[in-house]
């Protein structure tokens, strides 16, 4: 009898990062290194690109809107690719980065791309649109309502502070449901 095997970007997109969530100033984000542990764990044989520019191979690319880095990240023959704008960590753009927050800006493309295959994607649902409302108290219910009994240490927790910082909001309230209910 055949097993049926999981699509990879299902797998990872039910990988707990929650616990894994840094922030910085306003923002929240995923650690490239968890990334990478938890990509590499699940897809030993991942590989990543950090695209290169010019003769010199200069890890960025200068334009009139900013500069930018590029990294693909390949899994199971599927290559993503995200470009970042360098930024700092206001998010705003850097009219002459130095090679830390060139480095930096190339760590959180590689985020952002593995999160492209699955890992953590959920965390950056709806960051290209204007702030959502909060959750009203019954919608915060129903989602801490989901999470009840749940074994895993600190997750409702993590929950209600995403919610109280509006990170979980109206805007991907449904998605958190989904993802919390498949978890």
């Amino acid at each position: 009898m055949a097993t049926k095997k999981t699509n990879y970007f299902t797998e990872l997109d039910q990988v707990d990062v929650t616990k894994h969530i840094e922030k910085k100033g306003k923002f929240s984000y995923l650690s490239w290194a968890y990334a990478v542990r938890e990509l590499k764990k699940r897809h030993p044989s991942a590989t990543w690109i950090v695209h290169e520019y010019g003769d010199e191979g200069t890890p960025f690319i200068a334009t009139e809107c900013g500069h930018f880095v590029k990294v693909t990240v390949i899994v199971n023959d599927v290559e993503m690719t995200q470009i970042h704008p360098i930024l700092n960590h206001q998010n705003q753009p850097i009219a002459a980065p130095n090679s830390f927050q060139i480095n930096t800006s190339i760590q959180r493309c590689l985020a952002k791309a593995i999160a492209l295959h699955g890992l953590g994607i959920h965390l950056y649902a709806g960051e290209d649109l204007p702030p959502s409302p909060p959750l009203s108290e019954e919608q915060a219910q129903q989602l801490l309502d989901t999470l009840e009994g749940d074994e895993k240490e600190g997750l409702v927790d993590t929950v209600k502070h995403q919610i109280s910082i509006g990170q979980i909001n109206q805007g991907n309230f449904h998605k958190a449901m989904e993802h919390y209910t498949n978890t």
